[in-house]
């Protein structure tokens, strides 16, 4: 049994080309005009970037919690560590940034996914919409009218 499918965008390897900037350092280092490399890596770079600049303020911030409410520790469950909360503070800040990366960056609406929303609709906002694109797609000459 065999499976194929095609992966994303994200992760086939894409030419981009390098910025005017770096022209003379290219022309010292015998480099070519544009570097091949997966998107993905891009989204990795900004995300290990929060991670080591902005993620440790996350203990910054439980810890300027805890002073304001006069709390030493947010739990006793690991004697000497502080519970399990303070082990895993920054991991909070960090889970909120990825999530709303994802959302904001990588989450990119296909047509089914519109469509699910479409379907979520009441039926007279779905006749809107759809009265709505048609005129739309006739105004732009990508629909035919009705002969």
């Amino acid at each position: 049994m065999t499976m194929s499918c095609e992966p994303s965008a994200l992760f086939r390897p894409q030419e981009y080309a390098l910025p005017q900037t770096l022209t003379t350092w290219r022309r010292i280092l015998y480099m070519k005009e544009t570097v091949t490399f997966y998107p993905f890596f891009i989204h990795c770079f900004f995300m290990s970037l929060f991670a080591s600049i902005i993620g440790p303020f996350g203990g910054f911030f439980a810890s300027g919690f805890k002073r304001a409410f006069k709390i030493k520790d947010f739990g006793d469950m690991i004697p000497g560590h502080g519970g399990i909360m303070d082990r895993f503070d920054c991991q909070f800040l960090m889970a909120t940034f990825v999530n709303v990366y994802i959302h904001s960056f990588i989450n990119i609406p296909t047509p089914g996914k519109l469509l699910q929303q479409v379907f979520m609709l009441r039926p007279d906002e779905q006749l809107e919409l759809f009265h709505s694109l048609e005129d739309s797609l006739l105004a732009r000459g990508i629909l035919q009218p009705p002969a």
